[in-house]
């Protein structure tokens, strides 16, 4: 299986903002509308994984993270099981991103109305 590569630093911002559009630059909301949600969404249609570099920005909230991730499947109804299937993150700055990530799919997935 085929990998395309997305680094947030280099394809976003290396000072990642809040949560929402309307509370300022670079969110997490706009990151997931025109970058995250097309590029995984087509890796799932070529069937290829995504591998997502976290590295080399200035830090992350969580709710930016949460809003990326769990709003793939909260906003933009991708499934989970895809999602686990075709996303690989990269952190080796802040390893323990990898997991909360992962932690922020589920939760999205198991509470859908939150």
């Amino acid at each position: 299986m085929s990998k395309k590569k997305l680094k947030i630093a280099q394809d976003y911002t290396t000072t990642p903002g809040p949560r929402y559009i309307k509370e300022g630059s670079w969110s997490g909301e706009k990151l997931r509308n025109e970058i995250v949600f097309p590029q995984v969404s087509e890796s799932i249609k070529k069937n290829e994984k995504i591998e997502i570099d976290l590295d080399g920005t200035a830090g992350y909230g969580t709710s930016f993270l949460e809003e990326v991730f769990g709003g793939l499947i909260r906003e933009n109804k991708l499934d989970y099981d895809e999602l686990v299937e075709f996303i690989e993150i990269k952190s080796d700055e802040e390893p323990y991103l990898i997991e909360d990530i992962f932690e922020y799919l589920k939760d999205a997935y198991e509470n859908p109305d939150e």
